[in-house]
């Protein structure tokens, strides 16, 4: 199966006066904060650990997309003394300039993402300011490297603190309300009141690898979100298995290297070509959806999973352009070794394709029992398997292992009284898809989880703290009235009655 081709898009320039234009579009969006009493006053109690140390109220876990609107999030609703954490060097959060290889992005281009209502906070108002409202009109998608510098601009202006180089190794209980996050490399733990896990697709589960790996040399194949050297494939023969997002995006990557030839090899029969859940795509289906029984949830994910969400059309086209580009069906890998020096991967219908290197686009099994942050305790995080049993028609082991969250994103105990500090830990990312649908991953709502995940957060906090505002409720002493204000018209007879 051949594609026709079609161009790569070129680098968008400057606009000749894009840093003028970018101060002006950060002076509107300072303007509409203040307007909107940016930042509000700190309303959370402060915390002290067992031994007097800072307690953080929260911490969010991960500074690429879902964070930073998180962050920006708590701040708006007067959650001040909050951390951001990620792993990453700055500029490297999330999987855009690592392991993602598309060109633009899926999601059209005026969507609104992360700028949680604020029209001066869009991608759109910051691709116009640096490049023009003509360059803005003629682009097709969003140029992955371009939604990074969107997302570095986003930190910046919002002055978010994201701290770079920190690993999270462990999350647990550290003493009555309070939790630990240990640190890779220190002694030194971070306490916290909440934990919200905003690590990407990845952040609660692990890279599919099918079995057949088993039989070759870990150097003959890697995964998509490997750091994958696509220059040792210069000249070499490559397998990509499957055909979504991430397999065609790394089969381009690979002929754009110079590959000699690469060959995508799926299970299903054909290509799948429509992408089912737009059909229901509204905000009827993002605030509907965590509504809806287990029943439709279940049933409306399987659907859609089952019928494959298909790679974007330039991203298919990206790699069909290229002569010595396959594409084959009915193609599941049986079983997989090296002989003579090539790796043999034999198909379940027998036929058998000879390669030098394979990369798997298979994509993240969802599994919170596979998380190192949540051990020991992950045999206590209740998944979907625990709480709904599907009809025998749509069982699916993939969506039984998603985690069962309460509406604030929080995990929840398998059995009660087990671990109750799990709903201390929020999985703002895409564990949550099951539970509460596609708010806390993918672009187009997630700005809508952000204010979910903070409503919940929010109320915890008062909740944990009801003692307290009590306490400053009945303390409150401040007039309002001094007493010149009015004029008692009943006082003088009082005063002749004594």
């Amino acid at each position: 199966m051949k594609l026709m081709s079609s161009p790569i898009p070129a680098p968008v320039p400057l606009h000749p006066d894009a840093r003028r234009r970018l101060a002006a579009l950060e002076a509107r969006l300072a303007e509409d904060l203040a307007l909107l009493n940016d930042p509000p006053a700190n309303w959370v109690p402060p915390t002290a650990g067992p031994n007097g140390e800072p307690v953080s109220d929260v911490v969010v876990v991960g500074g690429g997309m879902c964070g930073l609107v998180a962050a920006f999030a708590l701040k708006r609703a007067g959650i001040a003394n909050i951390r951001i954490l990620d792993r990453n060097s700055a500029g490297l959060e999330g999987p855009w300039m690592t392991y993602a290889r598309m060109e633009t992005l899926r999601s059209p281009k005026q969507l609104l993402g992360p700028a949680y209502g604020m029209p001066s906070l869009t991608f759109q108002a910051w691709y116009r300011a640096t490049h023009g409202s003509s360059a803005w009109e003629q682009l097709f998608r969003i140029p992955r490297p371009l939604w990074m510098e969107y997302l570095r601009w986003y930190r910046a202006v919002l002055k978010l603190p994201v701290e770079n180089g920190v690993h999270v190794s462990r999350v647990g209980p550290a003493a009555d309300g309070i939790l630990a996050l240990e640190i890779a490399g220190s002694a030194q733990p971070i306490l916290a009141r909440r934990v919200v896990l905003a690590n990407g697709r990845e952040g609660l589960g692990k890279p599919t690898i099918p079995a057949f790996t088993d039989g070759l040399p870990r150097e003959r194949w890697a995964h998509s979100m490997d750091d994958i050297d696509f220059e040792a494939l210069k000249g070499r023969r490559v397998v990509v298995i499957g055909v979504g997002a991430s397999a065609v995006d790394n089969a381009a990557t690979a002929l754009e290297a110079g590959a000699a030839e690469v060959r995508l090899l799926a299970r299903r029969a054909v290509m799948p070509t429509i992408n089912k859940l737009m059909g229901v795509g509204s905000y009827g289906l993002v605030a509907g959806f965590p509504a809806l029984s287990p029943d439709w949830r279940w049933r409306i994910m399987n659907y859609a999973g089952r019928q494959q969400t298909p790679a974007p059309s330039n991203s298919t086209r990206r790699v069909g352009r290229f002569p010595n580009a396959f594409f084959h069906f009915d193609a599941g890998i049986a079983r997989a070794s090296v002989e003579e020096g090539s790796v043999r991967l034999e198909t379940t219908k027998g036929r058998v394709f000879e390669t030098d290197f394979v990369i798997l686009g298979t994509g993240f099994t969802i599994d919170a029992t596979a998380r190192p942050e949540l051990e020991p305790h992950t045999a206590a995080v209740a998944a979907w398997r625990d709480r709904y049993t599907p009809p025998p028609e749509e069982a699916n082991e993939d969506l039984a292992s998603f985690p069962w969250l309460a509406e604030d994103f929080s995990f929840t105990e398998k059995r009660p009284g087990e671990a109750p500090w799990l709903s201390q830990v929020h999985c703002f990312n895409y564990g949550a898809t099951m539970s509460l649908g596609k708010v806390s991953g993918d672009i187009p709502a997630i700005s809508e989880g952000a204010a979910w995940l903070t409503r919940g957060i929010a109320a915890a906090l008062f909740r944990d703290d009801v003692e307290t505002h009590w306490a400053n409720l009945l303390a409150y002493s401040k007039p309002e009235l001094i007493g010149d204000e009015w004029t008692d018209a009943d006082a003088p007879a009082r005063a002749e009655a004594v």
